[in-house]
Formats: structure tokens, C-alpha cells, sequence
């Protein structure tokens, strides 16, 4: 993986081509985009110009984890060739989306005394280090640090203390971390295919930018990426994402179901899942039967199953999956004091009948996401199955808005992984 530059440790965002890449269980997506700094005239919805798309198979990855770099390495490879030939460019560098590594949150605040009566850049600078350095103990890898507000000397949040008199400044901050290795095997994938990582982006973070509004980010939301072998949680308060978490279940572990209990090969499984799936429950269910191949018979044996059927063999892991859902927005509440409501997105979020189900299961509102709030995504992929990779382009756009930056370390490997690649301080998302 290509080092930081020696002679530039700030690079501005929005300027020119970026890259991102999302490595799902069941899909690789790279987009190539153009990205629009000025926020439109509504002030919410980012745009970009989308200039080339690819879109694989995934290999060699199993609930977001890389279990094989060769076969994933052929996948990421595929998948950015081709957005490359539609862009005409080649890419030097991705935005990396992550959701391996038990990618946990933490809220906590880190201190630090002004070296002078007024607060200066050199102070705020000086606690968001610490912040840093606290998110990475532990062999923890940071991928997300957002700034929720300053404290001086224990007084109310204020936005920016820059030239106001304190003695202490604290630092409310929410930050995601995840283990090392794994963020350093996927990141090896990336290396092999000839490209850096030039930013790490929270899988859940960037889902749930696609699938939420700005308005419901404000008001409070929790998104919720139902993908093939994970699903992602993110929760938003004030405008601030306050809460991620990463479940290693997903729409795969249905088709799993559905392939062993009526003997039919994965492929047939799935179709069966996206024509025939749902959980609603009508009188004509029980009569209306389609038939499916067997799986290891002579080419065109087939049997039969009826929707019942059918749904009697789905609803199983989606109740149980929802319960476990709901363990972790109880946690969820903790932080935030009151139950938000809840966006579902992600390819298994479009079974027929799942939002009323997991209305009944959550006890709070329910609704799953159509078009995704990027603009400038091509029709085929503005559909929740490319939350997070549209969420990377929403995630590139946001920054250049705010005039967000990211550091890169100068001291090359010393600083251990995020170090090599670039680390992200996350300041006023």
C-alpha cells in the first residue's frame, strides 16, 4: 500500500475523481465520482456525478470478514476494472467502507488543560489526539471519530470554543474502532490490486447517510443495513451519529434456510427468496404453489412448495434475527434516552412484509428505504442493496461541505496501520 506523502499532511476533500469501495458478503461495488463541494439549494442532499460503476460477485468474504485474500482479491479487481472502463480513468486510491472487525462504539470525553486563558487551534488539536489515542488502545484499529461538542471547565456543549476563555477543554466524542487484523487483511486486498486506502469510512456510517434523510438524522433515526451476511446499525440524535454496531446475520442465512429445507442449489434459493418470499400472511397462500428444482437430480427434476410453505420456512430466522436487532437498540436507547425510529435498508430489507413485522417487533415505527438520498447514482444502483457504497459517496460529499479534513501521519509505519494509511479525525459530521 502506497505511503503517505511526506510533504503534505493535510489533502483537501472534494477535489477531482474519488474511489470508493464497498467488499460486501455477497457483492463488490466501486464507484468512480466527480464530487460536488456546495451543498444545493436545500442544504441536504449531497451531489455527485458518478462517473464510472462496477459491480461482482463477491469472493472469499464471509459476514464482511475476508476469509480468502486471493478469491477477494480477483472480486475487488474485477469490480474496479470495470468502473474504470466506464470512467475512462484509473484509480490510484479508494475510500474504504468497514464492517469486519467487531466494529463496536464508544462515547466518552477527553480532556485537556488550554495553555493559555483562551482556547486556541493548538488546544483543540491537542484533545482530539487524546481521543485518538484512547479509541486505539487495546489493538483497536479507529475508523470513525465524530465530534459531538466542547466543554470549558464543565460548562454547557458549545460548537466551536475557539477563542473563548477556559482553563479546561473537554471534548464529547463518539468514535468506532475495530479490531486490527481484519481491518488490515481487507485493507491487504485493496494493496494487492495496486491501490491505497486513502480513508476508512464505518460501514454503518455510510448506510445509514444513503438511507436516512437530513431531516430524520436531526430529529433521530436509526438505520438499519439488512445486508447478505451482516446487518448494521446506526443511530443518529441531533444531527450527529451517536451509536453503531455490526450483527454478523444477514438475508444470506435465509437463503441458507430456504436451500437446505427444500433441497434446491443456493442460486434457486435465492431467486426463490427475492420472487416468492414474504411475510405476509394470505388466505391463497396455502393453495398457490410454484415449483423449483432439486438440488443434485437429473436436470429438470423439480418438486413443489406452497407460499405458506415457503413462509413457514423464512419467518423463523427473520424473528429471530429482529430479536437480536432489538437486544442491541434497547442499548441504543440507553444512549439516547428515547426510542427512535427506524429506516431498514440493505438488499434483505426488501422482503415483502418486513417492515410491518419488525414495526410489531421494535414497538416503534418502521419504514424501509427506496431511492437513496444521494443524487447523481445511476438508476440501477439507487436501490437499498448499494446503501453503503452510495453512503461513501454521501460520506465524501459531507466532508467537503464542512471543510472537513483528514490527516495523513508523517511518520510512516510507526504509528502502526492507520498510520500507513492515512488516520481520520471526523470533526462536526
Amino acid at each position: 500500500m502506497k505511503a503517505p506523502s511526506p510533504d503534505r499532511s493535510w489533502r483537501s476533500v472534494g477535489s477531482g475523481p474519488i474511489g470508493v469501495l464497498d467488499v460486501g458478503t455477497s457483492k463488490v461495488v466501486c464507484l468512480i465520482a466527480n464530487v460536488e463541494p456546495r451543498a444545493d439549494a436545500y442544504g441536504g442532499v449531497p451531489r455527485v456525478q458518478v462517473l464510472g460503476a462496477g459491480y461482482q460477485r463477491s469472493r472469499g468474504v464471509k459476514a464482511g470478514v475476508v476469509v480468502d485474500l486471493e478469491e477477494a482479491e480477483h472480486a475487488v479487481r474485477d469490480a474496479v476494472g470495470e468502473a474504470e472502463r466506464h470512467a475512462g480513468l484509473t484509480l490510484d486510491a479508494v475510500q474504504l467502507a468497514v464492517a469486519c472487525g467487531r466494529l463496536k462504539s464508544n462515547l466518552f470525553t477527553a480532556n485537556a488543560e488550554v495553555a493559555s486563558a483562551i482556547v486556541a487551534d493548538d488546544d483543540i488539536r491537542r484533545v482530539m489526539a487524546g481521543a485518538r489515542a484512547y479509541a486505539e488502545r487495546d489493538g483497536r484499529a479507529l475508523v470513525h471519530l465524530n465530534r459531538l461538542g466542547f466543554r470549558l471547565d464543565g460548562a454547557a456543549r458549545v460548537e466551536d470554543p475557539r477563542g473563548m476563555a477556559a482553563a479546561k477543554l473537554a471534548a464529547d466524542v463518539h468514535v468506532v474502532a475495530a479490531d486490527d487484523s481484519p481491518v488490515r487483511n481487507l485493507a491487504m486486498v485493496v494493496e494487492r490490486c495496486h491501490l491505497s486506502v486513502s480513508g476508512l469510512v464505518a460501514a454503518p456510517y455510510a448506510a445509514s447517510l444513503a438511507a436516512a434523510t437530513a431531516d430524520e438524522r436531526r430529529i433521530g433515526v436509526t438505520a438499519i443495513d439488512i445486508g447478505a451476511g451482516t446487518v448494521t446499525i446506526a443511530a443518529w440524535v441531533d444531527g450527529h451519529l451517536v451509536h453503531a454496531d455490526v450483527l454478523p446475520v444477514g438475508g444470506q442465512h435465509v437463503t441458507f434456510d430456504i436451500a437446505r429445507a427444500l433441497n434446491t442449489p443456493l442460486a434457486d434459493a435465492e431467486r426463490i427468496k427475492v420472487l416468492y418470499g414474504t411475510l405476509f400472511e394470505a388466505g391463497s397462500d396455502g393453495h398457490e404453489a410454484f415449483e423449483y428444482p432439486l438440488a443434485g437430480e437429473d436436470e429438470g427434476t423439480t418438486n413443489q412448495v406452497t407460499r405458506a410453505q415457503l413462509r413457514s420456512v423464512i419467518r423463523p430466522r427473520i424473528d429471530g434475527m429482529l430479536g437480536l436487532i432489538a437486544e442491541r437498540l434497547g442499548t441504543i436507547d440507553r444512549v439516547t434516552g428515547i426510542p427512535s425510529a427506524i429506516v431498514l435498508t440493505g438488499g434483505a430489507s426488501q422482503l415483502i412484509g418486513l417492515a410491518d413485522v419488525a414495526a410489531a417487533a421494535f414497538g416503534r415505527p418502521v419504514r424501509v428505504a427506496g431511492s437513496l438520498q444521494v443524487a447523481g447514482l445511476p438508476s440501477g444502483m439507487s436501490r437499498p442493496a448499494f446503501s453503503v457504497a452510495a453512503g461513501l459517496l454521501a460520506s465524501s460529499v459531507q466532508r467537503a461541505r464542512t471543510g472537513v479534513a483528514w490527516r495523513e501521519s508523517r511518520e510512516g509505519g510507526s504509528t502502526g496501520y492507520l498510520g500507513r494509511v492515512g488516520s481520520w479525525l471526523r470533526e462536526g459530521f
